[in-house]
């Protein structure tokens, strides 16, 4: 029942998945925390000290942009589905399971680099896609590296999503080295115009070189989750383990076009978790990139799942997860 009525693409739906995820950051709306609880603070890039100036150092005011930004990234997901459609069907589900998978994280529920990073991913990701109609140009590839460029001017981390670009020109076409080019072109320009305008500024270019240097290899975290957020992105990584296992099943059986998108969303994930495993920098901030992939896998499964009752289990476990640890806040 609760899933055929979520797969409903109306505004009652969209008003529930709001209201979920307003109890998913009920704690964080509370008692605000800032972005130096996790070490954002440290060397930060020029455009996420920009963003904290927008958000007028408050706690409070920090996590309200942080929040809208999550809604932001949900309403991007759904709108790449709606425009490539690989899923199969046209309804709110990655929106809603990227809001629960982020609401296990409560830790995380402050202003940080990587949710403006995730704002440029996705579209990134949808303009590759484009390459898949657009077989005669390859400009498709230079909007997504200049998207892609764009946000690791927030979280230096993106730029090694990079490697979507080569990704995409193999699986998408017949390549050649304009592709490449191109791509590369995209990604290296909005990196030289803001080193140019920071240059011209007076800004101190060493100080800039230290903060990326800082911010891809050198920065730790100081916020980690508990043990009940442990405990669930515990359960939400073999949710998603099924739901990916099921996937690689039927991925033959999918239109050539879908199939490709899904290729690409499997290189999302592998690219964050190896970002994981090979550089100390990154650390549980990455699940707002991970979970992008992760919310469209179990999306699918909630679709296409012959037996109806697991998807119904797995929701209510992740919601009921999200809403015991909203409460456990309360109880430090």
């Amino acid at each position: 029942m609760i899933i055929r009525k979520l797969r409903q693409p109306g505004p009652d739906v969209v008003v529930l998945i709001f209201i979920i995820a307003l109890v998913s950051w009920l704690a964080a709306f509370i008692w605000p925390q800032p972005p130096s609880v996790a070490g954002y603070h440290e060397n930060p890039l020029p455009l996420f000290r920009f963003l904290t100036m927008i958000a007028g150092f408050s706690s409070l005011s920090g996590v309200i942009a942080a929040f809208l930004m999550m809604l932001l990234v949900s309403v991007l997901m759904v709108n790449f589905n709606t425009d490539v459609f690989f899923i199969g069907e046209r309804q709110f589900f990655p929106a809603l399971i990227y809001i629960l998978i982020i609401g296990l994280v409560p830790e995380q529920h402050i202003l940080n680099p990587v949710l403006p990073a995730a704002i440029f991913l996705i579209p990134a990701v949808q303009r590759i896609m484009m390459a898949y109609k657009l077989q005669w140009t390859p400009f498709p590839f230079f909007d997504a590296g200049l998207l892609i460029g764009t946000g690791s001017l927030f979280y230096a981390g993106l730029i090694w999503f990079g490697l979507l670009l080569f990704t995409g020109i193999v699986i998408l076409r017949t390549w050649g080295i304009r592709e490449f080019i191109v791509s590369l072109a995209g990604l290296a320009t909005p990196l030289f115009i803001f080193t140019g305008f920071y240059y011209v500024a007076g800004n101190d270019m060493e100080q800039l070189m230290v903060s990326v240097k800082h911010n891809l290899f050198l920065r730790s975290s100081t916020l980690g989750p508990d043990i009940f957020s442990k405990a669930g992105l515990a359960v939400a990584s073999f949710i998603t383990l099924i739901c990916l296992v099921h996937l690689l099943l039927a991925l033959n059986s999918k239109k050539v076009k879908s199939r490709k998108t899904f290729v690409l969303l499997i290189w999302i994930f592998l690219i964050s978790a190896g970002m994981v495993i090979l550089f100390q920098a990154v650390s549980y901030e990455i699940i707002w990139l991970a979970a992008i992939p992760m919310s469209y896998f179990v999306s699918h499964y909630f679709v296409f799942a012959r037996e109806r009752r697991i998807p119904v289990i797995m929701l209510i476990t992740l919601l009921s997860m999200v809403i015991i640890i909203q409460v456990l806040r309360f109880f430090p």
